[in-house]
């Protein structure tokens, strides 16, 4: 319930104004009416071959209202939304370590995944006047997890990540996961397909993540129970990672891939690995 901090006596002095206000628009409305008669009663004494060349003009103008123009100003970029990617390591290199301890973090593909919710999203056209090409820029954040293929987990050691072997047999699972918060700078491209309004889009650039968190965990079953080990640590990883990416799509649609572009630990901290992601967009907004 609203209470008024105005005197009661204050509201009749004010609906004069209202009423003259109103008085006013109704004025501008039927002058504005009459004003339209007089152009029809103008065209209709014009040719019919002008009143054609009006009639496309009117007609255009329309095309452009309905929002199927390819001039529409409006440009909108396709970061936001919530996808979904298989992640893997290239370049491996792990020529630091024993021989026998080869590939410890050697992932899993199909059980390694990274889940990205791209929430804000800002675009801006670069062309005067159309909405081909543009930039895109926005904030997500990255959940991103590698299951590793071997009975191996990882620990931080004095100068770097050292592998530890796991003697735990019963349905083991190894991961090593991390947090990150991504701003991306896309350069987009569109080509209208059949209506204006679906486009097919080509965007690359680079995406810039802030790690927030990291840990392993192991779960096993021990005596017919299931067992959990969560350790938290920064690993040797870099606290700040940047990464190539190219995302297209048409519609519904949506493919993007992700390469780092730095090893994913601090140099001589742990092998060297270029951690990579391959996703579809599950929903767009």
């Amino acid at each position: 319930m609203k209470v008024s901090i105005y005197p009661k006596n204050r509201f009749p002095q004010g609906l004069p104004v209202l009423k003259s206000c109103f008085l006013l628009l109704v004025w501008i409305a039927i002058a504005g009416l009459q004003a339209l008669h007089a152009q029809d009663a103008k065209l209709s004494q014009l040719p019919q071959t002008q009143t054609d060349s009006i009639d496309k003009v009117l007609q255009i103008e329309a095309l452009h209202d309905s929002g199927f123009n390819f001039w529409e100003n409006r440009f909108k970029g396709n970061w936001a939304g919530v996808f979904l990617g298989v992640n893997g390591f290239a370049q491996t290199d792990y020529s630091m370590y024993p021989e026998h301890s080869n590939n410890f973090m050697e992932p899993t593909l199909w059980k390694s995944n990274c889940l990205s919710i791209n929430l804000i999203q800002i675009s801006q056209r670069l062309q005067r006047n159309r909405n081909f090409i543009g930039l895109v820029t926005g904030l997500g954040a990255d959940f991103q997890s590698y299951r590793f293929d071997n009975d191996y987990s990882i620990e931080k050691g004095l100068n770097r990540v050292e592998p530890v072997l796991l003697t735990k047999e019963e349905k083991l699972k190894s991961k090593f996961s991390s947090v990150y918060l991504s701003v991306p700078m896309l350069i987009e491209f569109q080509i209208p397909v059949k209506h204006f309004d679906n486009r097919l889009y080509f965007s690359t650039g680079v995406i810039g993540s802030l790690r927030l968190n990291t840990h392993t965990k192991v779960k096993y079953e021990a005596d017919g129970k299931k067992q959990k080990i969560k350790d938290p640590g920064d690993y040797y990883l870099r606290d700040f990672r940047f990464s190539g990416t190219i995302r297209v799509g048409y519609r519904r649609i949506n493919l993007f891939a992700t390469y780092d572009l730095q090893p994913l630990f601090t140099d001589q901290h742990g092998p060297r690995l270029y951690p990579f992601t391959l996703g579809i967009g599950l929903i767009t907004f």
